[in-house]
């Protein structure tokens, strides 16, 4: 043999060595020994046939409250009309009480005075400590008591009355299992709170890791205010997120992320305890939210590619890729597929789709977590943006 053929294919023995061994703990997956990727079930590796809007609407969306809060995911209105209020990256659940007064505290996660959850100016993440402080995600009132339930991602199910103050906590863990992600919330008429906990095994902080992982440890759950009782409706999710309660009251629409797909889980009639596919998706959802027509509107956090979709589909390829040293933040820019653009689909009741809004290049809303129309308005939060988009249909 060649010296050469001997040099290359010694020099290949040792990268591969290297990729397989980790020797300086630069892969994303370094500090996960037990990292396991897992299959995810995907419908396809990309769909180009999708409906696109090529005329990028959300381009025309006017952005507010820039600087003024951090990391927005969900926006509720109370029963009075007021709002919106929001869950921000320091912990804090902060009211918009007009031009003059702006944002103002309404509740906290965390203890008065603690020294890691203190505001910023202006305002930023805050990763390092919000596991102490507290990350509100999902929110949502209810509308005979006024009461706000929230889906802290690390201290579960909390709730603070209309008035506001130190949220209390309702319930931190189901079957001895502690909520580890717990992410977003629904509120029947009947005042049954319905909440996903995306994974025993992530924390927020890890929610990459938890969507490549394929993650299945996510659950679907229930609590009743009158009984104090909290149920597992379904185990065994990749990555549930959000949730919604159909017009009829008949069935929950839950996102599984992971899978880029809408689940429909029945709560009343035959089908009472199933879960079925509702809709297939072109990305990865975030949170979902119905409007007085009984109709879906969907956040994709971001297109998928048909590389992701290739890892996804592979476990193990999605493993060797995840040994490669590759930093976080250029490993979720190859999550988003290079840039961050935002996706907000509408579906009916029945699944069909009615509507698509983009903005194709993130020139004007780059990312979106939640859509809560409301007036004629389309009200955009992104836990990862420092301002609310609001586009005027």
């Amino acid at each position: 043999m060649a010296p050469a053929s001997t040099w290359a294919i010694g020099l290949i023995a040792v990268l591969a060595a290297v990729v397989a061994l980790d020797p300086f703990r630069l892969s994303p997956i370094a500090d996960l020994p037990h990292f396991t990727a897992k299959p995810v079930r995907l419908s396809s590796l990309g769909d180009t046939n999708f409906p696109r809007d090529n005329d990028n609407k959300l381009q025309r969306s006017e952005i507010r409250y820039v600087n003024e809060i951090m990391g927005p995911e969900s926006l509720s209105f109370d029963p009075q009309g007021r709002g919106p209020y929001t869950g921000v990256a320091d912990g804090r659940i902060m009211r918009w009480d007009g031009p003059q007064k702006g944002f103002t505290e309404f509740a906290t996660i965390y203890r008065k005075g603690s020294e890691y959850c203190k505001p910023q100016s202006p305002p930023a993440m805050n990763l390092t400590y919000e596991h102490i402080c507290g990350r509100p995600l999902g929110l949502r009132f209810r509308e005979d008591t006024g009461e706000l339930y929230i889906a802290d991602a690390y201290f579960g199910l909390l709730v603070v009355g209309p008035e506001g103050g130190e949220a209390k906590s309702v319930v931190s863990e189901a079957e001895g299992v502690p909520f580890n992600f717990t992410n977003d919330v629904a509120i029947d008429a009947d005042g049954t709170v319905y909440f996903t906990d995306s994974s025993a095994n992530y924390q927020r902080r890890r929610f990459l890791m938890a969507a490549l992982s394929g993650d299945d440890s996510g659950r679907l759950l229930s609590y009743n205010p009158l009984t104090e009782e909290t149920k597992v409706l379904y185990r065994g999710l990749q990555f549930p997120n959000g949730l919604a309660i159909s017009k009829d009251a008949s069935f929950l629409v839950l996102s599984e992320t992971t899978t880029s797909r809408l689940l429909r889980f029945w709560i009343k009639g035959e089908k009472a305890g199933t879960l079925e596919t509702f809709v297939n998706l072109p990305g990865f959802p975030d949170n979902v939210r119905v409007n007085e027509k009984g109709e879906f509107w969907v956040a994709i956090h971001c297109r998928r590619t048909y590389l992701v979709g290739a890892l996804f589909a592979y476990p193990w390829a999605r493993k060797l890729f995840l040994k490669l040293p590759i930093p976080h933040n250029y490993l979720y820019l190859i999550f988003l597929g290079g840039t961050p653009h935002a996706m907000a689909l509408r579906y009916d009741a029945e699944g069909k789709l009615l509507e698509v809004l983009e903005d194709q290049t993130g020139k004007t809303v780059k990312l979106i977590s939640e859509i809560e129309e409301r007036d004629g308005q389309l009200w955009m939060g992104s836990v990862l943006m420092p301002y609310i988009a609001v586009y005027t249909k």
